[in-house]
């Protein structure tokens, strides 16, 4: 194989300016004759109170955290409770909701880890169904480690 051969030629072309794409047509707005509609939809969110815990979903709860604390960050030596990724667990007749995030977007184990905590989860005796929701606001900082990660890690 020649030196021709193996390279490529690119030609650029440049340019004082461009112009812009078309914007989109705006939104059609209510119907004619209708009302617009009230800004009503933070109200009932914000009065709506968290309902109590049922006695058997504590302990289910306490034994979906242990389960968590199985797993551990394969780049951190820290289990993914105490390291502070998630979030919340909710429970509701047997189908457990976690909500978590991960130390970062790019993290090597994006696409694994939410089904290892799915399927940790569904091993934990009691839980029906399960659920891992993730999310990325609040961003993940160090501070939310546990007293215990920050010691493991040598940070306190």
């Amino acid at each position: 194989m020649n030196d021709q051969a193996s390279q490529r030629i690119f030609e650029t072309e440049i340019v004082d300016s461009v112009e812009p794409p078309p914007k989109a047509p705006p939104l059609a707005g209510p119907p004619a004759g209708a009302a617009p509609r009230q800004r009503d939809y933070l109200e009932g969110f914000l009065s709506r109170q968290p309902e109590p815990a049922a006695e058997g979903d504590e302990a289910l709860r306490d034994a979906v955290i242990a389960a968590l604390r199985e797993i551990f960050d394969p780049e951190i030596p820290v289990n993914i409770y105490d390291l502070g990724l998630v979030y919340g667990v909710g429970i509701k007749d047997g189908h457990v909701t976690i909500t978590m995030t991960l130390t970062t977007p790019h993290c090597p184990v994006a696409e694994s880890m939410p089904a290892e905590v799915e399927i940790r989860t569904m091993a934990v005796p009691g839980v029906a169904s399960a659920e891992v929701q993730l999310v990325w606001d609040p961003p993940w900082d160090p501070s939310m480690m546990s007293d215990e990660a920050r010691l493991e890690l040598g940070m306190l």
